[in-house]
């Protein structure tokens, strides 16, 4: 049996992310598919619950072609979108399936192995100690913003090392990434940030066929010359979405586990007795408070039955997980709870589930393993210089991501 929607019904998708854990819970009442408007006005669906995530994100008849997409044929999605650069992002791994998709996927792993990212370690922890001794300078002047010293600086470092870009083009990136992800760029500037932003990867990829180094630019480029290969815009639309999801996410995640740990004391002495391991608290932090709030975007190439309601074919479907991470069904009636002592018995797919799961994983938990238990030998009394009820979040309904993080790093 199914329902019909009128589009009054619609959960319209606060841009301001004024309340991201109440939104969530409003998705997860509505259903397992739940009718949503994105900012811009744009309708799509969003499917809100674990088991049925984990069903569409391996349904072959989700693609992410976005010529299926109903409303963009017609013209109802104007260029100039400010979330266009998310929906139609360039030919890369994101946006292809198949054969197409298996091609690529299989040359950034040759290119991004489990070796090249433990490799990283030295080199992250390296920049965490430095970062780390800034902050130690910082700690005498009282309030400082953990986000912008600490937990935005070091993914960033990381994914420029590893991608081969030249860190004099960060701040420029950090300026262009922000219009990249928020709703509240204005019209004008959009195409031109997808524009620069494409221009500064096309550049990279350019001087690394010139000049190759230890980097996974280069390694893309040389993978890339045997018989299936990536063409320079495939190279390009990949070295965006791999630096663009290979900062956000992290920094998130650092930021989140500190929100978390201030917020909830029994958990953190539990860490810091060593009762608790780190990477519970990682894990912990990515179910239930996930860097990537919605993902956009996939379509529907025929009718999708999804419990009492039907994703129509040429609609939309964006997986909310934030809803999905403190779903009862998959984690068990204290899904809301914070609890690093929390048995796994539905492991939380906070970085997808089937062929598009993200392939910086592995990277994204190797830096926070490594930044957190730093950061916390470092300032063993590190807390909030705010309750926690007054952090903002970023107008991004993509991210769940915060203006800033004031902390006093020693007691006051």
């Amino acid at each position: 049996m199914t329902t019909e929607t009128r589009p009054e019904e619609r959960i319209v998708l606060d841009p301001f992310v004024g309340d991201l854990d109440g939104e969530s819970a409003r998705l997860r009442a509505a259903g397992p598919l739940a009718p949503v408007e994105l900012p811009g006005g744009v309708p799509v669906w969003a499917v809100t619950r674990h088991a049925e995530a984990k069903q569409l994100l391996t349904d072959p008849r989700l693609v992410k072609d976005i010529e299926v997409w109903g409303a963009w044929r017609r013209g109802e999605i104007p260029p100039d979108w400010p979330l266009i650069g998310l929906a139609n992002p360039g030919r890369s791994m994101l946006t292809v399936d198949g054969a197409d998709h298996r091609r690529m996927r299989t040359l950034v792993a040759q290119a991004l192995t489990p070796r090249r990212v433990e490799q990283m370690r030295e080199r992250i922890t390296k920049l965490t100690n430095g970062l780390l001794d800034a902050l130690e300078e910082q700690a005498r002047d009282g309030v400082v913003d953990l986000k912008a010293a600490f937990a935005y600086p070091l993914p960033m470092y990381v994914v420029a090392d590893l991608m081969g870009i030249d860190e004099s083009r960060l701040p420029r990136l950090k300026e262009l990434f922000e219009k990249f992800f928020s709703t509240q760029t204005p019209p004008a500037e959009v195409i031109a940030t997808l524009t620069e932003l494409a221009g500064i990867m096309a550049e990279t990829v350019a001087s690394k066929r010139e000049a190759p180094g230890d980097d996974l630019t280069s390694a893309l480029i040389l993978a890339s010359e045997g018989g299936d290969r990536l063409t320079d815009q495939e190279i390009v639309s990949t070295l965006q979405l791999m630096v663009a999801a290979g900062h956000e996410t992290t920094i998130s995640l650092i930021v989140n586990a500190v929100v978390n740990l201030s917020a909830h004391a029994g958990q953190r002495d539990l860490v810091l007795s060593g009762e608790a391991d780190w990477s519970s608290v990682v894990e912990e932090t990515l179910r239930w408070s996930t860097p990537t709030s919605h993902v956009l975007i996939r379509f529907a190439t025929e009718d999708v039955q999804v419990g009492d309601r039907v994703l129509p074919a040429g609609d939309a479907l964006i997986v909310s997980y934030a809803a999905i991470g403190r779903d009862e069904a998959a984690h068990g009636p204290s899904a809301g709870d914070f609890d690093i002592t929390r048995r796994v018995e539905n492991r939380h797919i906070s970085f997808g589930h089937g062929p598009h799961v993200c392939p910086g994983a592995a990277l994204s938990r190797l830096e926070a393993g490594v930044a957190l238990p730093a950061l916390y030998a470092r300032f063993p009394d590190l807390d909030l210089a705010v309750p926690a009820s007054e952090l903002r979040n970023k107008p991004v309904v993509t991210q769940n991501d915060l203006f800033e993080l004031p902390v006093r790093l020693t007691s006051p």
